[in-house]
C-alpha cells in the first residue's frame, strides 16, 4: 500500500458514522450485513448511509454483494491489514524491542490456528 491509497482510507474512517458502520461490519464477517440492517442498527438514515456506504466502498474498506433483493455488505479486512501495515512499517526505527507491545496488542482476539475459519472467530468478533 502506498500512500495514494491509504489517504483515502484514513479519510474515509475519520468520520463518526463511517468508521461505525466499519466496526459493524468488521464485527459481522464473515456474514457481512444487509445496508437496512446497518442503518437500523445504527440509526442512520437510509439515504445518508448509502453515501457513507459509497464512500467506504471507493476506498477499498468494505464491498458490496448483491443477494436477490438485498445488497451485503462486507469489510474487507486485507484493506485493514494492508492499512496498519502502512502504519506500522517503518515501526519504531527498526528497533524492535520498542514495537513489541504495539504488535501484541495487534494479534487476533482469536487465534486461527485454534479455529476453523468461520466458527468461533466469527461469533467471537460479534462481541466486541
Amino acid at each position: 500500500m502506498d500512500i495514494d491509497q491509504a489517504l483515502p482510507a484514513f479519510a474515509a474512517l475519520s468520520q463518526p458514522t463511517r468508521l461505525d458502520v466499519f466496526r459493524l461490519l468488521v464485527a459481522h464477517e464473515p456474514e457481512g450485513m444487509p445496508a437496512g440492517e446497518v442503518a437500523r442498527r445504527l440509526d442512520v438514515p437510509h439515504n445518508t448511509l448509502s453515501t457513507h456506504l459509497a464512500i467506504l466502498t471507493r476506498a477499498g474498506l468494505i464491498s458490496a454483494e448483491r443477494q436477490s433483493r438485498l445488497i451485503i455488505y462486507r469489510a474487507q479486512l486485507g484493506a485493514v491489514r494492508d492499512l496498519a501495515s502502512f502504519i506500522l512499517k517503518d515501526c519504531c526505527g527498526g528497533k524492535p524491542e520498542i514495537c513489541a507491545p504495539l504488535i501484541a496488542d495487534l494479534q487476533p482476539c482469536c487465534p486461527a490456528e485454534a479455529q476453523p475459519a468461520g466458527t468461533h472467530a466469527a461469533k467471537e468478533a460479534r462481541h466486541v
